[in-house]
């Protein structure tokens, strides 16, 4: 044994020894809480990265469609107040149907059972 790793009959060593197998394991248990948080901040901007890239692919090829379009229209001989109300209309169909969606998905809010759960109601909507 090393020296002063001895154990005496009051136990106060080994309850320093305990302490200090406690320290260092709390002080490894936050460097791993430090490196997954830093890990779980670089997949979240990595996420965000690629939803802005493939937002603006998105957009793009989405006025790529409108313009695709417009120049069908006018090759056929539609005058372009014609032209640009169809593009308007194409616009605000495709508005339409995102709020539709956005509408259905906010009618089911996030951890709609936990709330319903805290505030005691039924799954039905009447309190228990």
């Amino acid at each position: 044994m090393p020296a002063g790793s001895e154990a005496t009959g009051s136990g106060e060593l080994s309850l320093s020894g305990l302490l200090q197998r406690l320290h260092s394991l709390a002080r490894a248990y936050v460097a791993l809480i430090v490196v997954d948080a830093r890990h779980a901040v670089h997949q979240v901007v990595e996420l965000l990265c690629v939803a802005i890239v493939a937002t603006v692919l998105g957009v793009t090829a989405w006025l790529a469609l409108v313009v695709a379009v417009a120049g069908w229209l006018l090759q056929g001989g539609a005058a372009w107040p014609t032209v640009l109300a169809c593009a308007a209309l194409l616009n605000v169909a495709a508005a339409a149907a995102a709020a539709w969606w956005l509408w259905r998905q906010l009618r089911n809010p996030p951890l709609a059972a936990t709330l319903r759960q805290i505030e005691g109601e039924m799954p039905g909507g009447e309190a228990q």
